[in-house]
């Protein structure tokens, strides 16, 4: 066991006012299962980034362990498996890349096949079995979700939890449950360390957010009853100062010494309350710093003048004479929220696509309703750059609207100045999403919208869904989302 001790870190990238660390201290044991998350554009991979010292800054982070960074990047993709792990943790016996890759439910032949012929999910288990096999060294794993469909998660999660040294960021609620002990939460104003997994954490965020609520409502009370306090003092001390030239001890003169002396004391009291007051106002001012606001989103679904908006009668699609799948048939209803669900490449995202138009070469027959509008949400949101009021203009929707949710979803208004690939992952997907509920459709068809979207615009999106109950199909490996949201689920095999 040792620590990796980070003191007085501090961090802004070229050319920015705001800092995204500023005098950081906490120390990480380096046998933890821990949890990585906060707010999309808080600086979670960019603290990896520091971690790995891909960027200058100040203060010190010191570890004696070596620091390996997942995605890893591979520089032939045409090698075979073998050769690239081989090429990551060269130590390793033939036996024990087996054994890891057994364990990630990966079949061995995918060894003795090029690395670019694994699927997405394949590749990513087999780059984590390498990364594990390399000694001392402690991982810094950058979504590994992504790719990952909700068995596999399952697969990953139960794999994770039999390791120990990483650095997980991840979204996924039940993801973090399954596979992390402590948690590191980079909040508004500051950063914390919990000995727990996420729910460990969001419970007591819960707990410690509904008492400084409670006690900020409490000190205001104070502060108001303290300020009505002080001016009723201080304006009886006022006007006993005033009288003391007309007051008469024992009927013959003014007793202006017995009357100043009692002005100077209520006055005295005055300030004391006036000090309380002080004391309970800067009390106040610690408290609330980190509640993340999570405002109410709005949706605007369209009423269509059928039950029925589309359905697909004995569908097939093939690729390259690959078959992807065959005789699907379903209908969606106006008010249904379908999940489409399966492993990956089972051809959930092509169904959306042949929805919403794209020419996807298949077999059977697609009905899509007269006139049905339609709000189509990518998987891929890589392809954003540019200006973002240029954008809005593009998609015809109303900038101010559009503005308006992405501030509810966390966005800082120095955002809408930057060039939209400047943006993170998370940051571009909730530019997809915000657009989508600009806009007035029949049914909402959403790709994976949740990848790289943080959990608090996870559970403000969960709401949203559940207040207007709009139609919507959607492909999306959050567990927790699928759950709440779905009032059928069709599952691709």
């Amino acid at each position: 066991m040792s620590m990796i001790c980070i003191s007085n870190l501090t961090f802004a990238y070229d050319g920015s006012y705001d800092n995204i660390f500023e005098n950081v201290s906490f120390q990480i044991d380096t046998d933890w299962k821990l949890g990585l998350h906060g707010r999309n554009g808080r600086g979670k991979t960019t603290f990896l980034n520091l971690l790995m010292g891909k960027y200058e800054y100040s203060g010190s982070i010191y570890a004696s362990v070596r620091f390996e960074y997942f995605p890893f990047p591979v520089a032939d993709k045409e090698k075979n498996t073998l050769d690239v792990l081989q090429a990551i943790a060269p130590d390793s016996l033939l036996w024990q890349i087996q054994r890891e890759l057994s364990k990630l439910a990966v079949d061995e032949n995918a060894l003795y096949r090029p690395f670019y012929t694994l699927s997405n999910g394949e590749q990513t288990k087999a780059l984590l079995a390498g990364l594990f096999l390399r000694e001392n060294s402690f991982l810094l794993i950058d979504e590994p979700t992504h790719h990952l469909d909700m068995e596999a998660r399952q697969t990953v999660a139960k794999y994770l939890d039999s390791k120990s040294g990483f650095i997980l960021v991840s979204h996924d609620r039940v993801f973090l449950d399954e596979c992390t002990d402590h948690t590191l939460s980079i909040n508004k104003s500051n950063i914390e360390i919990i000995n727990g997994n996420f729910s460990v954490w969001w419970e007591q965020k819960k707990h410690q957010d509904a008492f400084e609520q409670a006690k900020n409502e409490q000190l205001g009370r104070e502060i108001n009853r303290l300020q009505e306090s002080v001016l009723r003092t201080a304006n009886w001390s006022d006007k006993v100062e005033r009288s003391k030239y007309n007051n008469l001890n024992s009927g013959l003169k003014a007793d202006r010494g017995f009357v100043g002396h009692k002005a100077a004391k209520m006055m005295k009291r005055s300030k004391t309350t006036e000090k309380r007051q002080q004391d309970s106002i800067k009390e106040k001012s610690k408290l609330l710093k980190n509640i993340e606001t999570a405002d109410i989103l709005k949706i605007h679904p369209l009423s269509y003048y059928t039950s029925r908006l589309l359905s697909f009668d004995n569908v097939a699609v093939s690729y390259d004479e690959h078959e992807i799948f065959k005789d699907i048939s379903f209908s969606v209803e106006q008010g249904e929220r379908i999940a489409l669900l399966g492993s990956n490449g089972s051809g959930k995202s092509s169904i959306l696509k042949l929805i919403n138009g794209k020419a996807i070469p298949h077999t059977g027959k697609v009905n899509i309703g007269n006139r049905l509008v339609i709000s189509y949400v990518p998987q891929d949101a890589s392809f954003l750059k540019g200006d973002l009021d240029e954008y809005a203009n593009s998609q015809q929707i109303d900038i101010t609207l559009f503005k308006t949710i992405l501030r509810k979803l966390d966005f800082s208004r120095v955002q809408f100045d930057k060039n939209m690939e400047d943006y993170s992952a998370g940051q571009k997907k909730k530019v997809l999403l915000a657009r989508s509920l600009c806009q007035q459709a029949h049914i909402y068809i959403w790709d994976e919208p949740l990848n790289y979207i943080d959990v608090l615009s996870r559970i403000q999106i969960e709401d949203l869904i559940m207040t207007y109950k709009p139609t919507l199909l959607f492909v999306e490996h959050d567990r927790v989302f699928c759950d709440t949201i779905a009032t059928r689920k069709i599952y691709l095999s």
